[in-house]
């Protein structure tokens, strides 16, 4: 008699315990009562952070969020409009809302930046005018539902999302959302005729050109990409500071000529005495 041996049919490859990311976790041992473990995050965790938690993104949605920051930074900042902050937590003035981490987000009100890691509402008395959320593959549900409703009761303006929808192929394809906040609850709004969404705050226009999202200004110039945006900015600060050293040199030079000036009248008030 023949024995067929049935193969075992493959294993499925575990899924990544820390595919969202990671915190650390004190967790003392007998010999190290300073130990931490190394947690996973859940879906959960990616919604509500806390300070500390390394949550996973791509290169193109770091790539993307840094560039928005840099447009609207360059943009609203240096008039003193709002600041903009990018990767901070936000803890909100409603008991029942936990805090959020917004890819990035404009709040007016504030005179200068500082170092936050999370920014409170009720202690700084100013809430976001704007966010802006880029979507990954793996927490979309996070951003397209959940949040809607969370920042809606938060009351902010203008929340716009930057959605990844992967295609089968993996091929990055963005759509632009824009829910605007109309009696308590969001609206959401179609882009222009261009494909583009308005930024109300900063006056900008936001549209989508390959797989990276493009700002654009009133006359329809797009801003350049995150390396172009810092160039520019670094540029218009050295601008500033020439401009700054010139003028300090200019009231240098007129105080000498005037210091000159008063040494040869004193000297001709003292020969005509003489």
């Amino acid at each position: 008699m023949t024995i067929t041996r049935q193969q075992p049919a493959p294993t499925a490859p575990a899924e990544d315990p820390f595919r969202y990311g990671w915190r650390f976790v004190p967790r003392p041992t007998r010999d190290n009562p300073h130990h931490l473990e190394q947690v996973p995050l859940t879906l959960e965790d990616v919604l509500h952070p806390e300070v500390g938690d390394f949550i996973v993104h791509s290169d193109r949605h770091e790539t993307d969020r840094m560039y928005l920051t840099a447009v609207l930074r360059a943009r609203l900042e240096k008039a003193g409009s709002a600041v903009v902050l990018s990767d901070v937590r936000i803890a909100w003035d409603i008991p029942d809302l936990r805090a959020h981490g917004p890819d990035v987000m404009v709040i007016p009100g504030i005179g200068e930046r500082r170092d936050w890691s999370t920014f409170e509402v009720a202690v700084e008395g100013a809430r976001p005018a704007l966010i802006i959320e880029i979507t990954s593959p793996e927490t979309r549900e996070n951003d397209l539902t959940i949040k809607v409703a969370h920042y809606a009761r938060a009351g902010v303006p203008q929340y716009v999302i930057v959605d990844d929808m992967k295609g089968r192929s993996g091929t990055r394809r963005l759509r632009l959302l824009d829910y605007r906040l109309e009696g308590g609850a969001y609206r959401l709004y179609a882009p222009d005729a261009a494909g583009r969404v308005h930024l109300v705050i900063a006056d900008l226009w936001l549209g989508v050109e390959d797989d990276h999202v493009v700002c654009y200004d009133e006359q329809g110039a797009a801003f350049g990409d995150y390396a172009a945006v810092v160039q520019q900015a670094a540029e218009e600060r050295m601008r500033a500071q020439a401009a700054e050293a010139c003028a300090v040199q200019e009231a240098a030079r007129a105080a000498q000529e005037a210091a000159a000036r008063e040494a040869a009248e004193a000297r001709a008030v003292q020969e005509a005495a003489a």
